[in-house]
């Protein structure tokens, strides 16, 4: 595979939430934020990778200046655009310069209600907020003259929310009947769900797992929702990069992770990057992402995965092993997760 099939670019580090989960450690890290010059930049080089999709996440996307005008970019070379945002600052006044730009629109929820989701969240009134943006979006749908710009609520499963599926879709999901589908993914072992107290106490269990991905489940949501409006559901296991997976054609092998600075992740759900788009061809990149994910260290330290508990230990081998010494030291600073002890509280500076 010469190219990317499809790009994750974190625009920025900065986020006005504190998720328990969070991959990136947004809001806790310098934002690593470009300039719109070396923003601009970036997108060429991916644009001459020529991906099928690139999807904007963070972070917060909208935190990022003109973003619309980024996607534009890409939207102008026939590539889709996604957005991935927490709805937090998805207002009105927003609503047309991002409708006219992005491909789709993706809210994170993670609960059908705000003691569940604003828990996980890290910040109160974060559900009213994601609950809002999803009636703006479905207020547009109802009355867009042409096709209408597909819009999901993506959440983000653990042990905590996972019996909140049914709910969600019955109480929240319902009341939007413009809503493309509702997609139900598990939190993988990597940023902060990587901590073995997270683990622990917060990521699913294998059988947990493999409900996720069942027929029966999916089935039973289905049912709960406006005939128009689908389930997506996902266990994670297709970014562990597990060498069975990738021989088999699971794994998501085509999926390029680049940080808001333009440094390229050689696989992205593990620390370690393999190089910057500012400085050297995204062709040379890719390569090299491609040959980290065939390299013995990598092959060794997962072909013995068979759970969750052991995914999450060779994916903190993997961290330590690839990660910079900055990423190294910022793993080491890590809070313990206390399940008992979830503040809710609001952020400093640039969530606002």
């Amino acid at each position: 595979m010469n190219r990317p099939q499809e790009v994750n670019w974190d625009l920025t580090y900065a986020c006005p939430l504190r998720c328990t989960h969070c991959y990136s450690e947004s809001g806790r890290r310098p934002t690593r934020q470009l300039s719109r010059t070396d923003r601009e930049k970036v997108a060429d080089a991916l644009i001459a990778l020529g991906p099928r999709a690139v999807q904007f996440s963070g972070g917060e996307p909208l935190l990022v200046k003109d973003v619309h005008m980024l996607a534009r970019r890409f939207r102008d070379a026939g590539i889709d655009v996604g957005l991935f945002t927490s709805g937090w600052l998805l207002a009105r006044e927003l609503l047309d310069d991002i409708l006219g730009a992005f491909f789709r629109v993706h809210v994170s929820l993670d609960g059908a209600t705000a003691a569940v989701h604003d828990r996980i969240r890290g910040r109160t009134g974060s559900f009213d907020r994601a609950v809002h943006a999803l009636g703006l979006l479905d207020e547009a749908a109802r009355r867009s003259e042409g096709a209408p710009v597909p819009f999901s609520i993506d959440c983000t499963l653990v042990r905590s929310n996972f019996d909140d599926m049914e709910a969600l879709c019955r109480d929240v999901a319902s009341r939007f009947p413009h809503l493309g589908f509702v997609s139900f993914g598990a939190a993988v072992p990597g940023g902060l769900a990587n901590r073995e107290s997270y683990v622990r106490h917060e990521l699913l269990t294998d059988s947990q797992l493999d409900e996720l991905t069942g027929p029966d489940l999916r089935a039973r949501l289905t049912r709960l929702l406006p005939p128009a409006v689908s389930v997506q559901t996902f266990d994670g296991r297709a970014l562990q990069m597990h060498p069975d997976l990738v021989a088999r054609g699971y794994a998501l092998s085509g999926l390029m992770q680049v940080e808001p600075d333009g440094r390229v992740r050689a696989m992205a759900m593990y620390e370690g990057t393999i190089g910057c788009l500012l400085d050297e061809p995204a062709e040379t990149l890719w390569a090299r992402a491609r040959d980290r994910v065939g390299s013995d260290f990598v092959v060794k330290t997962l072909a013995p995965v068979r759970t969750m508990p052991e995914w999450a230990a060779a994916a903190r081998r993997i961290d330590l092993h690839y990660g910079s010494e900055a990423d190294r030291a910022r793993i080491a600073a890590r809070p313990p997760f206390d399940p008992g002890n979830q503040t809710r509280h609001t952020p400093p500076g640039n969530g606002e």
